[in-house]
């Protein structure tokens, strides 16, 4: 079993980053844009995982946990959800927020809570998440950070 590096993202590892939340069926949407905020899972010269924070006001949005199926199992999935939850702690950020569809009952053992959309901050609404990369029927999740 090879161990992976966990790093931030690189301008390189767009292409990797993309293919990954792809192939997971993640929205791509302004990827791009919130790059230097991502952190990778690194094996073997190959982007295995995968996950994202943006900033938005004093809140974030925790973005695109995935990991390669050949790597599930292993823990990486929450050692990368626990990294970015330490960076926006270190960013100042009073809460995360994320949107799932399949994951629901994974985030709770990392402090998530399920909340109405209608209690998600303001220019937290507002991010492509929450406005349109996923569908109305995906639970909204808040960790606060405090």
């Amino acid at each position: 079993m090879m161990m992976e590096s966990i790093r931030s993202a690189r301008p390189e590892d767009e292409v990797g980053v993309l293919g990954l939340l792809a192939e997971a069926g993640l929205p791509t949407d302004e990827v791009r844009e919130w790059l230097p905020r991502y952190i990778v899972a690194e094996a073997g010269g190959r982007i295995v995982g995968v996950a994202g924070l943006e900033v938005h006001g004093s809140d974030g949005v925790l973005r695109s946990v995935v990991v390669d199926p050949s790597h599930r199992g292993e823990g990486l999935g929450g050692r990368l959800a626990a990294t970015v939850i330490a960076k926006a702690r270190q960013a100042g950020l009073r809460r995360l927020y994320l949107l799932t569809e399949t994951a629901e009952d994974y985030f709770p053992r990392h402090g998530f809570r399920r909340v109405d959309r209608s209690e998600v901050s303001a220019p937290v609404k507002e991010s492509v998440e929450f406005r349109e990369a996923c569908p109305d029927s995906a639970v909204a999740m808040v960790l606060d950070l405090g």
